[in-house]
């Protein structure tokens, strides 16, 4: 159930980041003046559509019957045979692919001179456009690292960006969250909630401490030391009865040892609990919009850093197959495999990274997709012509070589991008798929 959960607001989160991705596109042509037929919520097939009238400026459901690309100008201009007007009405819908949205503007090949259309949009009002959507994803992740720094920021990055004078930072111990019946655990008396605090004497930080004090000491005495949440009945101090009547007079959290004999090596399991690793989290006051720029141009920058160290591995792996040295010829298999296993596509995002951090709370869900967010501007920055920064590039070129870049160019250019990109799609969802085997 909790992944099912998971995974569902994976695909809830990710639609919205790529609709505001859209968003920004839509701001950004109706601000310079070009006109957007349809903004989408989710792909083809439509579901439903909704159309701004030209005339009256109110919003009725749209027809069937005036689906059809050919009727689709009556409902967006005032008069269907001036298209130099400016935009009157325009097209909202639902689609049934429930991931993503799109921003369908009018001529949207460069090479479309019509007034109103992307195509007659200056050099300068392109970029915006084209960038629009970038923008918007820094500026959600930046939004959410502001709202995090001020309510409790999960620190996982080495170094994470932080103002010292004005950063105060909280750790949780490491949590149980499940016994296992009949377990070590359980015979022990170990509770879900119970806090460990240290083993054998020894401080604990992170549940990985403790799994690999229990391979060490398999078939054992353990003694871990908790911390327990317990009612204290304070008007009532001999009270015994179950409830407590007193439940909500008074709680504290109370340390006590518990001895474990561990399962042998080789067992199922050792001690028989499932464990919340340890939490840090900073919190800041005036600087919380600092923060969240700071990390958002950190992360930018890791992001970037990551996506050179991945091509770079991928160059040299490949490079190295062709050596007549065995040695280097291993190196490369093993550059490549690293390849793989740094890139996660939807399938992986969805069904482990979402599951993993809805269950661990809000705020790390909202870091995860604030982290998104970043990508998605990195990602879509590149000049890979299927690409909002690719596309950019080709009307770059085409520009400083003063040439007119012509519909068909434009959309050989594109297709056999767009294709490379579905196969690499499609070997990265082939990856995610094989990691859950």
């Amino acid at each position: 159930m909790d992944i099912f959960f998971g995974i569902i607001v994976g695909l809830i989160v990710l639609t919205l980041l790529v609709i505001v991705h859209e968003f920004g596109h839509f701001i950004l042509a109706r601000r310079n003046g070009v006109n957007v037929l349809e903004f989408g919520i989710g792909f083809p097939p439509r579901a439903i559509a909704w159309v701004k009238d030209p005339k009256t400026g109110k919003w009725h459901r749209l027809p069937k019957s005036e689906w059809k690309k050919e009727k689709i100008s009556k409902v967006v201009y005032s008069s269907p045979d001036d298209k130099s007007l400016a935009q009157k009405g325009m097209i909202f819908s639902l689609n049934w692919l429930p991931i993503g949205g799109f921003c369908q503007m009018d001529g949207e090949s460069a090479a479309d001179t019509r007034a109103g259309t992307f195509g007659a949009a200056s050099f300068w009002k392109k970029t915006k456009i084209l960038f629009g959507g970038v923008l918007m994803n820094w500026l959600t992740a930046f939004v959410i690292f502001t709202i995090l720094a001020w309510t409790g920021m999960p620190l996982f990055l080495d170094g994470q960006f932080t103002v010292e004078s004005d950063t105060k930072t909280s750790s949780s111990p490491v949590e149980i969250t499940s016994v296992a019946e009949n377990s070590p655990a359980e015979v022990a008396g170990l509770l879900t909630g119970d806090k460990i605090i240290a083993v054998d004497g020894k401080p604990v930080i992170y549940a990985s401490d403790i799994t690999d004090y229990n391979d060490e000491h398999a078939g054992e005495p353990v003694v871990y030391t908790i911390r327990r949440l317990e009612t204290v009945c304070i008007d009532q101090p001999d009270c015994y009865m179950e409830p407590c009547p007193c439940l909500e007079e008074g709680e504290e959290m109370v340390t006590s040892d518990v001895e474990v004999v561990l399962n042998p090596e080789g067992s199922e399991y050792l001690l028989g609990v499932t464990m919340k690793s340890t939490e840090q989290f900073s919190y800041s006051t005036w600087s919380a919009p600092i923060v969240g720029l700071g990390l958002t141009a950190q992360l930018t920058g890791e992001t970037f850093k990551g996506l050179g160290i991945m091509v770079w591995n991928l160059v040299r792996g490949v490079g190295s197959l062709f050596s007549f040295d065995a040695n280097v010829r291993q190196e490369g298999q093993e550059a490549i495999s690293s390849v793989g296993d740094s890139v996660s596509g939807p399938v992986g995002i969805i069904g482990v990274l979402f599951p993993a951090f809805t269950s661990a709370g809000p705020a790390n869900l909202a870091f995860l997709a604030a982290l998104i967010s970043v990508s998605l501007a990195c990602m879509n920055i590149l000049p890979i012509p299927a690409l909002d920064g690719g596309r950019w590039l080709l009307i770059t070129i085409y520009k400083l070589r003063r040439k007119k870049l012509t519909k068909e160019a434009e959309e050989k250019i594109v297709a056999r991008a767009f294709i490379v990109l579905l196969i690499i799609m499609f070997i990265v969802t082939i990856l995610d798929i094989t990691r859950f085997f």
